[in-house]
């Protein structure tokens, strides 16, 4: 009896033991070469949403959920070859796998990724930045990459959307600005080595850090303990928009007791790039360092610090090109022997951020996120209140000025002026230091000076993510965001260019002082003048996201809600403020305006339906509603607290403004086996309830500076994607891409006139007037119009071969059709056949108007890349080398362009048109030519 009841209790102990057991999968990853463990890893088992990552010790475990029976694991970091391993996982085992390796991909084309895309691909001021969101990632998709490398130099979109509709974020920290909805790509621009690190999310897809955009979230990530320990010097040269570069870079890895530390420091420089006279000054600076206080608990800090001066190229009429060719800016003059730029554009803005990461439980983890950016954006431009305008391409300066003379052509005027502008045609600094000196001996103000646009931002964001695996099938995320933004906005003198009298603080137009609280102020060098004032801004969001993941489909549904608040406050109490009906100043400027609220809401679905291994197809689908930009908010905030709606403090009955609404749809179909990939995605996004404010001067007589709103405009993004390529030999790879769009506005929104003054009157090339109030709400015609923003449809096709002794080559064929200069709304407005008694021009012929507004489509062109590397092991370093040809034939083509403001109106716009050269042509911004890039690295 004894012994059967020993061996019953031996037997449930044993049950009990086996029960208690847990099944875990755990294991270590090592450099293949070195034998250093590579923290940050990916680990994950196929077929299930499990993923973990490495330690600083290269070490990783998976406790919940884990699936019994044959798996394959995969072990994956960008900037190495990935491995997979087929395991066996038993019930109350533990399956442990020490030291797998992984190799570094020495043909590894992530470099790519952050050295071919020169900044003035990625700036603001030439349209660049509008057409690169969230394709600096290592993304494995073969159209991102060709959007990114192949189609970028021509200022192509993806789906013809701005990069405001993508998000992009620094350890979970956005860094999209409030004035634009664009990241400011040069606050981290050199730190190549240490933001290669990217999580990218493609369109809708789920992101765990952010709801997103329509073009998806990139997450660059910099916690110290992420970077492979060891160092690298890298020095490059090139002529796209700096000459040389060098970079150096440290990471200790996590060391034993808990601490890991990043260092950065890089230098980007030349005295022009491919356009004349665009100089480039870059430091950059990076340091990270990361406590590991337990397995729980780490706290990461991070500074960047990235000063850089950039020298802008201008647009060109297509007369200036031939005269001068594509290389040409007007910018620039001749001073004591070098080329000095009146425009240049400087970027002081230091971020610091610390972060906390949490994991409550194995399956649990919050991330907790403080940062403050702060500094400045300068933009220098040339002011002349008491002389002429300076501009050596100046309309009246011209051949075409002299063709166009109403009293018939003057042709040897016009050969003067030719000659003129081919011997010189650039700013005659020494004239405009002799005017003010000459100012100086008559006690006058300066005629000229030197000053900057400024934007001193203090911003400050905090956020908490959470990330929570349910069970082996469900991934719950969630976050909270908060971020409020000081902004002071102010022009500041920089150089009197030889006067000593200082500038009058009062409009040339207008002759009303630019500050009524101080009428007769003078400015000298460091001090604000023109305008000041602080915007505020604050934004409080949050979102909830569920992914679900099965054997034949996965699916996600997430949703969002923003609230913003706008404010202006005027420094200055602007005399350009217009008088009621009893000839009384509207204070409209002076002290704090309206807060201007908005409520943004947004969902997001999707799903992928797994065919069979091969076949898969991926549907997503979006509503957003969100706040315009602050630049889409204010008609012009340097002037008054007016915001679209509200012209002189009143509110319109007619517009108001509302939160832009994006409705968006796209639908994949993927194919993946060993020899090929490919991927055709349709899509459809209707952007509704946008506003345009556009700012510019008049000619002649008029009052000057006007702005232009454009309220409700709806437009609509049809097109597919394509991209493919074929593993054909273990060598041999071919690529192709493609992107056929069709982006145009969907109907005619509102618009309406500011200015200066309470009537506008325009004048045609005659002397005739139109009156612009505006107070007058009109309606453009602008359905069926083209959005601008580079080619529509884009094609690419090539090849790479990758040689087992470690170099390799590609070349890519690229082809644009469907680019379209951007039409003036103003021109489609009935302002633009009305008469000054508001009757139609007597002259007016609709079939003329039609083919004078017709929109201007470029030609179609074709580039030609080339780009090869070698790597070389020796000992314990690589060397690595790459270079790469753009635009190997030397193809001039147009990539983008607008048309003047001047000629909105039917008589302008037809004399001018009937000139023999036209005086007010559209501006177009031309690509490079033939360009190169060499980059050279070790790697220790």
């Amino acid at each position: 009896m004894s012994k059967s009841i020993f061996i019953i209790l031996y037997g449930l102990i044993s049950c009990v033991s086996v029960l208690a057991q847990e099944t875990n999968v755990k294991g270590s990853v090592k450099d293949a070469v070195t034998g250093q463990p590579i923290p940050e890893v990916i680990i994950t088992i196929e077929g299930t949403l499990l993923k973990e990552q490495t330690n600083g010790f290269g070490e990783f475990i998976f406790k919940v959920g884990v699936p019994l029976g044959e798996q394959i694991l995969k072990i994956s970091k960008t900037g190495f070859l990935p491995k997979r391993y087929p395991i066996v996982i038993n019930e109350g085992r533990t399956l442990n796998i020490q030291d797998m390796s992984l190799e570094v991909d020495r043909g590894n084309q992530n470099d790519l990724f952050t050295i071919t895309l020169s900044d003035d691909e990625l700036n603001d001021d030439t349209g660049g930045s509008v057409n690169i969101s969230g394709l600096l990632s290592s993304s494995k998709d073969v159209f991102q990459r060709s959007a990114a490398f192949e189609f970028s130099p021509s200022f192509f979109r993806v789906r013809g959307l701005d990069s405001d509709n993508g998000t992009v974020l620094i350890n979970g920290i956005e860094m999209n600005k409030f004035d634009t909805g664009r990241p400011q790509w040069s606050n981290w621009g050199g730190l190549n080595d240490v933001v290669r690190n990217q999580e990218f999310t493609s369109g809708l897809k789920p992101s765990t850090y952010n709801f997103g955009g329509v073009l998806g979230v990139t997450n660059i990530i910099t916690r110290a303990s992420s970077y492979r320990a060891g160092g690298r010097i890298t020095y490059s040269s090139s002529n796209r928009s700096y000459t040389n570069r060098l970079l150096a870079s440290y990471a200790s890895g996590l060391l034993e007791n808990g601490w890991a530390y990043t260092l950065m420091a890089g230098r980007r420089w030349g005295d022009e790039g491919y356009q004349e006279a665009t100089l480039y000054d870059s430091n950059s600076f990076f340091g990270a360092v990361e406590k590991k206080i337990n397995e729980k608990h780490s706290i990461n800090f991070t500074s960047i610090y990235t000063p850089n001066r950039r020298g802008k190229s201008s647009a060109n009429t297509q007369e200036v090109y031939d005269l001068k060719d594509i290389k040409y800016n007007e910018y620039w003059g001749d001073l004591n022997g070098s080329k000095k730029n009146s425009r240049v554009k400087e970027v002081k803005e230091p971020i610091v951020m610390l972060n906390h990461f949490w994991d409550l439980t194995s399956k649990t983890k919050l991330n907790t996120n403080i940062g403050y950016q702060f500094g400045r954006i300068g933009n220098s431009r040339l002011d002349y209140p008491g002389g002429a305008n300076p501009s050596p391409a100046y309309y009246q300066d011209l051949p075409s000025y002299a063709l166009g003379d109403t009293d018939g052509a003057d042709y040897a005027g016009a050969y003067i002026a030719e000659q003129n502008f081919l011997n010189n045609g650039q700013i005659d600094w020494n004239r405009i230091f002799d005017a003010n000196i000459t100012n100086n001996i008559s006690g006058n103000y300066a005629a000229y000076s030197l000053y900057e646009d400024r934007t001193d931002d203090k911003q400050w964001t905090f956020n908490s993510i959470l990330t929570s695996q349910i069970n082996e099938n469900i991934i719950f995320n969630a976050a909270v965001n908060y971020k409020k933004l000081n902004s002071e906005n102010f022009a500041e003198v920089i150089d009197l260019l030889g006067s000593a009298n200082g500038v009058l603080n009062v409009d040339a137009f207008s002759n009303n002082p630019f500050d009524e609280n101080n009428p007769n102020a003078v400015a000298f060098e460091g001090d604000k003048f023109r305008y000041n004032y602080n915007l505020y801004v604050k934004e409080l969001a949050g979102y909830a996201q569920a992914q679900f993941k099965y054997n034949t489909i996965d699916f996600y549904v997430a949703g969002s809600i923003t609230k913003t608040d706008y404010q202006r406050e005027g420094l200055y109490r602007n005399g350009n403020q217009t008088s009621d009906e009893n000839g009384v100043k509207i204070n409209n400027s002076f002290g704090k305006g309206d807060q201007i609220e908005f409520i943004g809401f947004g969902g997001k679905a999707g799903f992928t339906y797994k065919l069979s291994g091969k076949h898969l197809f991926d549907v997503n689908a979006g509503y957003i509603t969100q706040a315009p930009n602050l630049r889409n908010t204010y008609t012009n905030s340097r002037e008054s607290h007016d915001y679209v709606g509200v012209i002189n403090g009143k509110k319109s009955k007619d517009v108001s403004i509302t939160e832009e609404k994006i409705s968006t749809l796209d639908v994949s179909y993927i194919f993946r086996s060993s020899i090929l990939k490919a991927k055709l995605t349709g899509f459809y996004t209707k952007i509704e309830a946008a506003n345009e404010v556009s700012f510019f001067f008049t000619q002649g007589s008029s009052t000057g500076f006007i702005q232009e709103v454009l309220v409700g405009a709806n437009k609509l993004h049809l097109g597919f994607e394509l991209g493919i390529e074929a593993q054909v030999t273990p060598t041999i790879k071919l690529k192709g891409a493609a992107s056929v769009g069709q982006y145009t506005y969907a109907n005619n929104p509102s618009l309406y006139i500011t200015s200066t003054s309470d009537d506008f009157m325009v004048n045609d090339a005659a002397g005739n007037q139109t009156n612009l109030s505006g107070t007058t709400l009109r309606t453009s015609k602008m359905k069926d119009y083209k959005v601008a923003g580079g080619p529509q449809r884009a094609y690419s096709i090539g090849f790479e071969y990758r040689d087992p002794e470690y170099w390799w080559f590609g070349a890519t064929t690229n082809f644009f059709t469907n680019t379209y200069v951007d039409v003036s709304p103003l021109a489609r407005s009935e302002a633009f056949f009305l008469d000054t008694d508001g009757i139609p021009y007597n002259d007016y012929n609709e079939n003329s108007a039609k083919d004078l507004l017709k929109q201007e489509k470029f030609d179609d062109y074709m580039v030609v890349n080339l780009v090869g590397g070698k790597s070389w092991k020796i000992g314990d370093k690589y060397i690595g080398f790459f270079a790469s040809v753009g635009n190997l034939l030397d193809k001039k083509y147009k990539t983008g362009g607008f048309e003047q403001g001047r000629t909105a109106d039917y008589r302008a716009l037809r004399d001018d048109v009937n000139n023999p050269k036209r005086i007010f042509g559209s501006k177009y911004w031309y690509g490079r030519g033939t360009n190169y890039f060499v980059n050279v690295s070790i790697r220790f």
